[in-house]
């Protein structure tokens, strides 16, 4: 069992893979092996996480994950703690799996205490009622006694202040997306907000939806037991977990000693709009401040609209040209952060000439509008120029002629798409930041909190992918890098300064080179 942190990049394999591989585990197994391995290293991570619990509340569903809360009730009763187990599938023991009423035997034989009420007073709890086949919906639900019983424990655990272990996925979390079922079925979850602690034991594989969207509030703190089984070389992962391991960070310390600022590369950064009735010059400088801290030799900035800005007094490295005169053949091209309405008029010189670019923002919304621009960002890749898209999700629903909504009910679906129809390697923005690119397995990003849920954190970004581009990475190199150093820093931040709120500016100067 191991506890999942940002240090090491691991697979995950969404439902159908981890049914494969349970399938084929189970096939060399005595029967109901498995169920009592889940069972044990929940109560086991149960009793370190809650040694001093005097009662404990273990709401199981009537499925197999519901098993599994049977078998650590069993562990837990016969340690000596106070357990009381409250069990959906008493109302049609007929159609409850196999194994887990070889589990329910068990607890019953052992005295394992069972009530139909979750307990007022109980002050750990386990969460067993969902596991990740399960996709309940009103229609489907035919028996409305236990769907009303299992919304109401859900309303409970999800509400609670107390801490609460979820077995191998929080209830009503899809294991592959990150979405949570609706607010039709579960009562009262439409707020994300907890109060008491949250941990998820992810059994057999880790699972994408735990990292990304809704999953990382739900699951909370995240640990893995893979239960003594190892997934065959054929078994293809979804996805990677991006861990620090991972992630090549290029320094000026390895460089040779001769090296001149030619050697690290130039960023051009083209946005920063200013009209009559709006001024984005912050957003350009933003990105450009960021381009510099993370290691690009020269920084250039190109303001759009009416803007004559010479000088940055805060950095003055910041050299400032007119849009006409960058050499875009020559430079890391960061283009449409501030970039408002005036990008549109630029970017068809930048799709033909700049070889390697970042597309941020206002150049993306620009994108989405004109299907001329899309046919010339979708030719990039035959040219072999190396393009990064970095969407937040409205801005990938409007290049995907969808919503917000729809991007972020699976997230690593909406990016592979994008990855796809523009040839490019795409950074999805959010809560588990998704990098994705053709031909190759997408990864979620580890690091990162809500601090950086604040304007122009996006632009720091944008600048940071255009100087790893600048030092030579790959695009999807670029994006791995910048997008993990990104949320490390907002992690450090939490953890020196955890009640000082971050700023973008407070961002690009904490960058190491």
């Amino acid at each position: 069992m191991q506890i999942i942190s940002s240090a090491l990049s691991l697979p995950f394999y969404g439902v159908a893979a981890t049914r494969r591989l349970e399938q084929q585990a189970a096939a060399t197994l005595a029967p109901h092996t498995l169920m009592q391995r889940a069972g044990l290293a929940t109560a086991q991570l149960a009793l370190a996480l809650a040694p001093h619990a005097r009662r404990i509340w273990i709401a199981c569903g009537p499925g197999n994950n519901g098993g599994d809360g049977l078998e650590a009730a069993l562990h837990l009763h016969q340690w000596g703690k106070a357990v009381l187990v409250t069990w959906l599938g008493a109302q049609n023991e007929a159609k409850v799996p196999a194994d887990a009423l070889a589990s329910l035997v068990r607890a019953r034989a052992a005295g394992v205490p069972f009530a139909t009420a979750a307990p007022r007073d109980h002050d750990f709890a386990i969460d067993a009622l969902l596991g990740i086949g399960a996709a309940p919906h009103p229609a489907a639900a035919n028996d409305k006694n236990k769907t009303d019983l299992l919304g109401q424990w859900l309303a409970v655990l999800r509400a609670s202040d107390k801490p609460v272990l979820a077995i191998d996925i929080p209830s009503g979390l899809d294991a592959d997306t990150g979405s949570s079922f609706g607010p039709e079925f579960i009562a009262n979850h439409t707020d994300m907000q907890r109060v008491g602690a949250r941990f998820t034991l992810s059994l057999l594989t880790l699972k994408p939806g735990l990292f990304t969207a809704g999953g990382r509030d739900l699951a909370g703190q995240v640990w893995w037991d893979d239960l003594g089984i190892t997934a065959p070389p054929d078994l293809t992962p979804d996805a990677w977990l991006l861990g620090q391991d991972r992630v090549m960070r290029p320094g000026r310390g390895q460089a040779a000693h001769a090296s001149h600022k030619g050697n690290f590369g130039d960023v051009a950064i083209l946005g920063g709009e200013s009209g009559v009735a709006t001024h984005m010059t912050g957003a350009a400088l933003l990105a450009g401040r960021a381009a510099l801290h993370a290691g690009a030799g020269r920084v250039f900035v190109a303001l759009l609209g009416t803007a004559a800005m010479t000088v940055d007094p805060q950095q003055p490295e910041l050299m400032f040209r007119s849009p006409e005169a960058l050499a875009l053949k020559n430079q890391v091209l960061v283009c449409g952060c501030g970039g408002g309405d005036s990008v549109a008029g630029v970017l068809p010189r930048v799709l033909s000439d700049a070889a390697r670019a970042v597309l941020d923002a206002d150049a993306l919304n620009a994108i989405a509008r004109d299907t001329q621009l899309q046919t010339q960002l979708r030719a990039r890749q035959g040219r072999g120029y190396r393009t990064v898209l970095s969407p937040h999700p409205l801005e990938a629903a409007r290049l995907l002629g969808g919503s917000a909504a729809s991007v972020q009910a699976n997230r690593l679906k909406a990016a592979e798409q994008l990855a796809g129809q523009f040839q490019c390697v795409v950074v999805l923005k959010g809560s588990g930041t998704v990098i994705a690119a053709p031909g190759q397995l997408s990864v979620i990003n580890s690091s990162g909190n809500a601090r950086l849920a604040t304007a122009g954190t996006g632009d720091v970004l944008a600048g940071m992918l255009g100087a790893f581009l600048a030092n030579g990475s790959s695009a999807f190199g670029a994006a791995c890098d910048a997008v993990f150093q990104h949320g490390r820093l907002a992690d450090d931040w939490a953890l020196h300064r955890p009640e000082q709120p971050l700023t973008a500016s407070a961002l690009a100067p904490m960058l190491f080179i």
